[in-house]
């Protein structure tokens, strides 16, 4: 091998050495931060769709896991009172235009909305991104409803021969939050003995 190709080879492999230690170092040191402020945003997230005085539990510690019917595990929060299960919350996701549009659905034991929220999107800022509660209160139009009120045929957009608005100029966005509540109204009558069951 050349010598000179040999010594930047040395030096290259030192940097590489370097930068890997000092990332290992840093991951290490905020582990535990990045571990906390993830159960912080969690919590906020919750407080959002279930109301505080529901419960005097922590929600996060009472969480249980469940199978979805395409085999991969939820985690669904419980929110209890004097030892029983006040509500429920758990991720559901829908088809927006820009991608998966990731929501925290809170539901009460008789299968009513409680509160939704977006936790996570891609969705085009002044349109799609009006399913966020710091643009619009379009998502807390949900709270109350339950797969009777609307009937579950009518749990679409207005364009779509249901009850729910949509934006102007942007449709898919909202057809695809209405279709992951709907679907996770379904998802709770389906597992709803598991999920309030106090063991």
């Amino acid at each position: 091998m050349n010598p000179r190709t040999l010594i930047h080879a040395v030096i290259l492999g030192a940097f590489c050495t370097g930068f890997g230690i000092v990332l290992a170092a840093t991951d290490r040191a905020t582990h535990d931060q990045i571990k906390q402020r993830a159960l912080e945003d969690m919590q906020n997230s919750l407080s959002q769709v279930i109301p505080p005085g529901l419960h005097d539990n922590n929600p996060v510690k009472d969480a249980i896991q469940l199978t979805t019917d395409g085999g991969k595990t939820l985690t669904v929060y419980r929110a209890m009172k004097d030892g029983k299960v006040t509500g429920v919350a758990y991720q559901i996701v829908g088809n927006g235009y820009a991608g998966p549009v990731k929501l925290m659905l809170g539901v009460d034991p008789n299968g009513h909305v409680l509160g939704v929220r977006a936790t996570e999107h891609h969705e085009t800022p002044g349109l799609g991104d009006k399913i966020d509660i710091a643009k619009t209160d379009w998502i807390t139009k949900f709270t109350g409803r339950w797969l009777g009120n609307p009937p579950e045929d009518k749990w679409k957009v207005k364009k779509d021969g249901g009850v729910f608005d949509q934006f102007s100029g942007a449709t898919i966005t909202p057809r695809g939050v209405v279709g992951a509540i709907r679907k996770g109204l379904l998802f709770f009558a389906a597992h709803k003995d598991q999920m309030l069951e106090v063991r």
